[in-house]
């Protein structure tokens, strides 16, 4: 990230721009306003998940919303599109969490979480889920918005097409990860959930199917899905 934003607010609005105008309410409304003690006039910073950044003037404050116009924007790519980071829930929710944010940090920008035959939490909290990576996306000044989707089980995602890469500690193949070759197709990361995936769980029904690992080591979940993020985000 630039120089010019290291030391900045940054805000999010889902509102579409009209006439150059941005409008945030709600949490980013009241954040700006009571929080920050932004008044009209000043500059703040808002994306709009969808690569861009604005630097923007607040023209209007009022109790339930603001409306900011654009001075400038600068946009940035995504260099992590084609990667889509599967992750398995995780008995500890802090653990887990923890892991989501902190490949939001590291550029991770799409997530499915799967349950497996051996997982001990179940269900999906996709809410809470969206508000930890735009709170990440925010925290890191990032222009993207991850998505995030849940899957019942991993059958789901092995009719999926593109390169599915499983981690495991027994494989003879090291992580190492060619940022040209991940972006050329969706590569599909997958991180064996606590207990590990049972065998007919691997059954790929599309695609292709590579067995690597991060370690001679045995790794928790949330640190091999932190450190396949972190050698990606080395990349570029």
């Amino acid at each position: 990230m630039n120089d010019f934003l290291s030391d900045v607010e940054l805000y999010y609005s889902s509102f579409p721009i009209v006439d150059d105008t941005i409008h945030l309410v709600d949490e980013e409304c009241h954040h700006i306003k009571n929080v920050m003690r932004h008044k009209e006039g000043d500059i703040i910073y808002v994306t709009d998940g969808k690569g861009i950044i604005y630097n923007s003037l607040v023209e209007r404050i009022e109790k339930n919303e603001i409306a900011c116009r654009i001075i400038s924007k600068r946009p940035y790519e995504n260099s992590l599109a084609n990667i889509c980071f599967c992750i398995p829930r995780l008995k500890s929710a802090d653990r887990f969490e923890f892991a989501l944010e902190k490949c939001v940090e590291l550029g991770i920008t799409n997530f499915i979480v799967f349950e497996s035959q051996r997982t001990v939490a179940k269900g999906e909290k996709l809410e809470r889920w969206e508000k930890i990576l735009l709170a990440a996306m925010k925290q890191s000044l990032r222009a993207w918005l991850p998505k995030i989707y849940f899957v019942k089980n991993v059958s789901e995602i092995m009719k999926m097409e593109g390169v599915k890469y499983i981690f495991d500690q027994n494989a003879e193949q090291t992580f190492q990860p060619d940022l040209c070759t991940l972006r050329s197709t969706l590569s599909i990361l997958i991180f064996g959930p606590e207990g590990g995936f049972s065998e007919d769980e691997l059954k790929i029904e599309n695609g292709e199917l590579i067995m690597v690992r991060l370690s001679g080591h045995r790794l928790r979940s949330e640190t091999s899905i932190i450190t396949a993020a972190s050698l990606l985000a080395l990349q570029y």
